[in-house]
């Protein structure tokens, strides 16, 4: 995984790259963080947070269909995770031990781009992580 490619980026790494061993999926990981975003706080940005769904794989012939979907706003390497603010989250999640997660095309282009427009971005290796960088969000934000 090329966590260096983010090195002087301005995107923050929450969680330790150097573990290693049996970890959920990304899936499991995502639908982990979901969970208690909407638990935590429902009335805020429990209703904000989404997964924009990009990550189509689309082969062969299916240009025109790749073409239509970035016509309708899809943006490839967009991030996992983004909640609107000011200044916006905007987090790619990982799994745990990232060594068993691959980057997709455009996805350091795309967090390297939020944060040059003062996003809040970040590379979380797990759901808690994840969490860890909401917490850290919320409090630059009120501090």
């Amino acid at each position: 995984m090329r966590l260096n490619a983010l090195d002087g980026t301005g995107v923050r790494l929450f969680g330790d790259p150097d573990w290693r061993g049996p970890c959920p999926p990304e899936a499991a990981e995502q639908i982990a963080f979901f969970n208690q975003v909407r638990l935590r706080w429902p009335d805020t940005i429990g209703r904000l947070a989404i997964h924009p769904r990009n990550e189509a794989m689309l082969r062969g012939g299916q240009h025109s269909a790749l073409m239509r979907h970035k016509a309708e706003g899809m943006t490839p390497g967009a991030a996992d995770i983004i909640i609107p603010g000011a200044p916006a989250f905007v987090c790619e999640l990982k799994r745990q031990d990232h060594t068993k997660s691959a980057w997709q095309p455009g996805q350091v282009e795309y967090l390297t781009a939020a944060a040059k427009v003062g996003a809040f971005t970040c590379v979380a290796l797990g759901a808690r992580a994840a969490l860890d960088a909401v917490e850290e969000w919320i409090n630059d934000e009120t501090a």
